[in-house]
């Protein structure tokens, strides 16, 4: 039998056993033994590509080079290094030790449906330090890292919160949306201008933290107060927001006072008389889409009232959509003017009232968003009544659709036709 034989012959009575590391192996073993023209000789005898030869003969060089070292440690130490352990030796992992060590960690991470709803962890941080004391106090050695391991093995990961439930939603939310969608529709193919409104959260005026991080030089950042407790002179700005969903632009009053409907109205006219009567000169009719609640809810008299002396002043009929309850995300001032009024003062204190105008006119993005911004300085009174006589005396139609939430307003003295 020549070598080519024999190389075939060892390779079929060993192949059902060799997996593909240790078949890369002995077939360079047998090419080095083999010498000059050994590793082509294996190659054709086995099938097997020159480039795995190559790559296992590279791994028994690192191999007898590591065991030289070995080999010169133990004789300077009279130890030996060789271990040879047979299937199932070696030391038994914890859990294969201790059978109950698993499922006190679940009922601890989750013990409203494995274990005690009264268990102290429910109301405290579920920290792996906090797990693996609880879970030694219980009897079960185990460490810190351990549960951490033991966590991923149980498919527990670290994760935050997740916005995903709403309220209870009203019936007619979706025909809602529908209606506000027809009739900004309406209203934009017929050139009449259609605003989203809405009051920005207030903001504290002087050195407070903001939220965000802005670039500052290494080791630099700006020191701000300790406490967030307000100013008792610069005190709160309330920016109430005017968009226009067709142009594109913004309008902004930072106001000092009471966020009320006659602020949030005054907000509508300052906007109309500085940049919507010269955008529509040929305006008849106003689409305002609101919120349900605030200075400009549904139920706020006041707010209707105002917008009657608005209609009654700049000769338009205001109609006005309101979004259903607890859908307040989805009004298009929110996340096309608002969200880029935070970026921009991101990580910043607003040190001064002229800053917080200076930061919201400054604003603009790829897409052309333009905003104006205005001190309000008035001072609006909260808690005006409105009667029953003067809700009477309004020029309002109310829509067939959910009237409450649908309605205009016209100019009084004028055709309601």
């Amino acid at each position: 039998m020549d070598a080519l034989q024999a190389i075939e012959a060892k390779y079929q009575a060993l192949s059902a056993r060799l997996d593909e590391a240790t078949l890369r192996l002995w077939v360079a073993a047998e090419a080095r033994s083999l010498g000059r023209g050994g590793v082509s000789l294996v190659a054709n005898a086995v099938g097997i590509s020159r480039t795995t030869i190559y790559a296992g003969l590279a791994e028994i060089e690192e191999a007898s080079k590591a065991s030289k070292k070995r080999g010169a440690a133990s004789a300077a130490t009279g130890k030996s290094t060789l271990r040879v352990r047979a299937a199932g030796g070696g030391r038994k992992k914890l859990i294969d030790l201790n059978q109950g060590l698993l499922d006190a960690l679940d009922a601890l991470v989750e013990p409203t449906s494995r274990g005690d709803p009264m268990s102290p962890l429910r109301w405290t941080c579920k920290s792996t330090t906090r797990l693996a004391q609880e879970l030694n106090a219980m009897g079960h050695a185990v460490s810190q890292r351990t549960v951490c391991d033991l966590l991923a093995r149980l498919n527990y990961s670290l994760q935050s919160t997740r916005k995903t439930r709403e309220d209870s939603h009203h019936p007619d939310r979706d025909a809602q949306f529908q209606h506000i969608a027809k009739a900004v529709a309406q209203f934009q193919r017929q050139r009449q201008p259609v605003i989203s409104v809405d009051t920005k959260k207030k903001e504290l005026i002087g050195d407070f933290k903001n939220g965000g991080r802005e670039w500052q030089p290494a080791g630099q950042p700006e020191q701000v107060r300790v406490h967030d407790f307000i100013d008792a002179e610069l005190g709160k700005v309330n920016p109430y927001g005017v968009y226009d969903l067709t142009a594109n632009e913004g309008w902004v009053s930072v106001g000092i006072d009471h966020d009320t409907a006659e602020f949030a109205v005054q907000t509508i006219r300052r906007w109309w008389l500085e940049m919507g009567r010269p955008l529509y000169p040929k305006a008849k009719r106003l689409l305002i889409t609101a919120d349900c609640g605030g200075s400009n809810g549904y139920r706020v008299r006041l707010w209707r009232m105002q917008l009657q002396h608005l209609a009654d002043e700049i000769g338009l009929t205001v109609q006005v959509c309101h979004f259903p309850p607890g859908t307040s995300k989805w009004n298009k001032i929110e996340h096309r003017m608002f969200c880029h009024i935070t970026n921009n003062w991101r990580g910043r204190p607003l040190l001064t009232r002229q800053i917080v105008v200076q930061l919201i006119g400054s604003v603009t993005t790829e897409q052309g968003l333009r905003v104006r911004a205005e001190l309000d300085e008035n001072v609006y009174d909260a808690g005006v009544k409105i009667t029953d006589d003067e809700l009477a005396a309004m020029a309002i139609e109310r829509d067939a659709f959910h009237g409450e939430w649908n309605y205009r307003i016209r100019p009084r003295g004028r055709s309601t036709a």
